[in-house]
């Protein structure tokens, strides 16, 4: 039975899939910087004889599997390679040997576990027809997103893939477990600046000066209320001020002030009202306060919409391979993934791994110092992509 084969070959190849993740969660790298990290991918592509291409979108890496006499149907997988700026804390052997850089997103987890798929697929080359694109995509975690650039590269037009689907990491889930959402489950996001012209002048002397520091407060206080207001909506938006700058001294009544901040948001059109009602805020508070406000709106990633198809046949996949009862129903999330960029493109699913463990006390969350895997999850990551790879290929094949 296929599916025997593939937890027999997933297991087999559990060791390797660990040393692997192991050692890039040593040797971080951050976002468009992945050099080592691509080396260190193509090795293992090379050393099972997996043909691949390097500098795809930056350090990016791809490569096509087949089978049987056509390209079609094509499923494609990707896996991000970029890490954090963030100071480690854990205390383990494989504990992140460059400073100040460290996989707190679970990327090292993903490569490790797509290489793993691919090891099993390639395996298994006899037991399936049609082309796998795989994908390690530079630079998820910074603007405008490595997914961009894979798209622009053109990898993903010949062939086309029917669907693409990527995994990610999920310490809510338990080690075991897996998690699905069809449709909307991931944020747009957006980033917020906001400079505020004034006078400066001699804090004793406020007749001769505009301070924007009052106007900045009175910006702060609207946006305030404007919070409170999306947090109501259905769905929900979000509009969080993560910085504040202005002033050198207590004396001096500065030119500028600056704000920033981040808006989250689960639709085109409410995105699009929400700025419409940042824009108007400002045109009041510009006449109330006399000062010149710049605003600048930094695009970012769109919503991630998960295909009412393929998420299902990705659900029923994971059903048959861990269990009913370990598969969960997840919640909408107001984080956001450039993984949406794929799936405008090409429908496709985008599922969560349980990597927890709160008995070892591996609890904490993604994009923290002390965030960690129970690495019995690599085995479910590895095995459960290549089989939802291959029910997706049956399914395309008598589709066809």
């Amino acid at each position: 039975m296929l599916l025997h084969e593939v937890k027999t070959l997933a297991s087999a190849i559990q060791g390797q899939v660990v040393e692997m993740r192991r050692h890039l969660h040593a040797h971080p790298e951050l976002s468009f910087q992945e050099e080592q990290t691509a080396a260190y991918l193509s090795e293992q592509l090379l050393h099972w004889g997996i043909k691949h291409q390097k500098g795809i979108g930056g350090y990016g890496i791809s490569g096509l599997l087949q089978s049987g006499p056509h390209s079609d149907p094509c499923i494609a997988l990707r896996a991000e390679m970029d890490a954090l700026p963030i100071e480690e804390q854990n205390k383990v052997p494989y504990c992140s040997q460059n400073k100040g850089v460290m996989h707190a997103c679970g990327h090292d987890v993903h490569m490790a576990a797509l290489l793993g798929a691919l090891f099993i697929l390639n395996q298994l080359r006899s037991e399936w027809r049609g082309s796998i694109r795989f994908i390690f995509q530079p630079g998820e975690e910074q603007l405008p997103g490595g997914a961009n650039f894979i798209l622009e590269s053109g990898v993903l037009e010949l062939p086309k893939p029917r669907a693409i689907v990527a995994q990610h990491v999920f310490v809510d889930l338990r080690a075991g477990q897996v998690g699905f959402r069809s449709g909307r489950y991931m944020a747009a996001s957006d980033e917020l600046f906001f400079t505020l012209k004034g006078k400066g002048g001699h804090a004793a002397d406020p007749q001769n000066t505009n301070n924007p520091i009052f106007a900045a407060a009175a910006l702060l206080t609207a946006l305030g209320h404007l919070r409170s207001e999306l947090m109501q909506l259905d769905p929900p938006a979000i509009l969080s001020i993560g910085t504040i700058r202005a002033g050198s001294a207590t004396n001096i009544v500065p030119e500028t002030a600056e704000l920033s901040g981040t808006l989250r948001t689960l639709d085109e059109p409410a995105r699009q009202k929400v700025v419409q009602r940042i824009s108007s805020l400002i045109q009041q508070i510009q006449g109330k306060q006399h000062v010149q406000i710049d605003f600048f709106l930094k695009k970012g990633y769109p919503v991630l919409y998960n295909d009412e198809r393929i998420t299902e046949l990705c659900r029923q996949a994971a059903a048959a391979y861990v269990g009913k009862d370990r598969v969960a129903e997840l919640p909408v999330r107001m984080a956001s993934e450039d993984f949406a960029f794929y799936l405008q493109k090409i429908p496709g699913c985008f599922y969560r791994l349980g990597v927890g463990n709160p008995e070892r006390g591996i609890i904490h969350g993604v994009h923290t110092a002390a965030f960690d895997i129970d690495e019995s999850a690599l085995e479910i990551g590895s095995g459960l992509l290549a089989w939802i790879t291959l029910v997706l290929l049956k399914y395309f094949n008598h589709d066809s």
